[in-house]
């Protein structure tokens, strides 16, 4: 069920680190119950931030650590936590963080997750501010509810390795296509985890959505996905179709300035800048849908916006997906439909454009956004309407008709 590279093992960070960390408190992350808290709480695992060192810093339990901690446990059993997962969906891989842990990591931990209906999950008690405690009885008797223990392993008894004392990541790619909506972390028998990270998409009930109201088509919440791009040099695609608005010049995509610029700037008589080629990024839509609102946020990118954007959108099948992949994007033109034309961006500022082709007929399943000639966009929304169509007509036959749901022409 699942593959562990290792970080000594790997040139660089697997592909899943790029997808939303479904766990972290900025998405709604939590932790719902941990067997000790005693040097440190287990809210520290789901930090959005990266684990830090400050050598000399102690509390009144013992050496200050940016992870959670047990004690050193002296009665049976093993430590473990649950965490109930800010963002419910597909998990594509796991990072166990042992950074700064050099002489208190555990040797060894498993990962379990379960998929749990909101109205079954048993009332925990409010955790509140922990250090120097382990689980009261009440907590151990509502967490026993969950049976925890019976949950399907994402992985297994696994042996961690340190790494260098600020990168000790622990990598594990998950092949699984289930929901879930909870994971449980067992360290064997007691120690120190630094971060733990949980890399997926997100899965979306459509059909509890409202017809009448637009929907973001390609968040990474609902399953929205970069499926290829031309330059990711400072931040990947897949940040700007993330939860919440973007927190700083790090939360984007960000390319590098491109080589071919001109030396010397000029524009044409609208104003726009006359340069060569731009950098783009192709984006598999959660839901097939018609696009109605584009919104391009460039807040804090006050020195590195682009000039310009345009918007285009297709209908592709999962097989011409792996095949475009394979080839590059190199789609041929008449394939791509206009959802924005050219148009000019500001910097730091979040705007919005009405769609070119709020039509019936022209639902897309993906979407490439453009960016003249490179520079940096924080957030990247695409609202509209889900819709149902036929993802495997030929070709060369006719648009087949397809069905939208109850709403959709009103809202419109």
């Amino acid at each position: 069920m699942v593959d562990s590279p290792r970080e000594g093992k790997l040139a660089r960070s697997p592909d899943f680190v790029q997808l939303i960390d479904m766990a972290s408190e900025s998405v709604g992350g939590k932790i719902l119950f941990a067997t000790d808290d005693f040097f440190a709480p287990a809210e520290n695992l789901i930090k959005s931030d990266s684990p830090r060192l400050e050598e000399h810093k102690y509390t009144e339990f013992g050496r200050w650590t940016d992870g959670w901690e047990t004690r050193r446990k002296r009665t049976p059993g093993h430590d473990w936590c649950i965490v109930k997962l800010g963002v419910q969906g597909l998990i594509r891989g796991l990072d166990v963080d042992i950074s700064y842990f050099t002489g208190g990591y555990p040797p060894r931990i498993s990962i379990q997750a379960a998929n749990l209906e909101e109205d079954k999950e048993p009332a925990m008690p409010p955790r509140g501010v922990r250090m120097g405690v382990a689980a009261t009885a009440e907590e151990l008797d509502a967490v026993a509810k969950l049976q925890s223990r019976d949950w399907d392993y994402l992985v297994p008894r696994t042996e961690l390795r340190p790494g260098k004392p600020a990168s000790g990541h622990n990598y594990f790619l998950v092949n699984s296509q289930q929901k879930w909506t909870h994971v449980r972390l067992n360290i064997f028998p007691d120690g120190g985890v630094a971060r733990l990270r949980v890399y997926g998409v997100g899965h979306k009930d459509w059909a509890s959505a409202d017809p009448k109201e637009p929907v973001d088509l390609v968040a990474m919440a609902s399953g929205g996905a970069c499926v290829g791009f031309s330059n990711a040099h400072f931040g990947h695609p897949n940040k700007m179709i993330g939860v919440g608005q973007p927190e700083s010049a790090a939360d984007g995509w960000v390319t590098a300035r491109r080589p071919d610029r001109p030396p010397v700037l000029q524009s044409d008589e609208t104003g726009a800048l006359l340069v060569l080629g731009g950098e783009w990024a192709v984006f598999r839509l959660s839901h097939p849908g018609v696009v109605t609102q584009v919104e391009i946020d460039t807040t804090h990118f006050e020195g590195s916006a682009p000039a310009s954007c345009r918007l285009d959108g297709c209908i592709l099948t999962a097989q011409e997906e792996e095949d475009m992949a394979r080839q590059q994007w190199d789609l041929p033109g008449h394939r791509w439909k206009a959802l924005l034309p050219a148009t000019k961006l500001s910097p730091n500022t979040a705007q919005v454009f009405d769609s070119l082709t709020p039509e019936l007929q022209d639902v897309v399943t993906h979407a490439r956004l453009t960016i003249c000639p490179d520079g940096g966009v924080g957030r990247l929304r695409l609202r509209g309407f889900p819709s149902s169509i036929c993802l495997l007509r030929p070709r060369d036959k006719p648009m087949m008709r397809f069905s939208v749901k109850a709403g959709f022409r009103s809202s419109l």
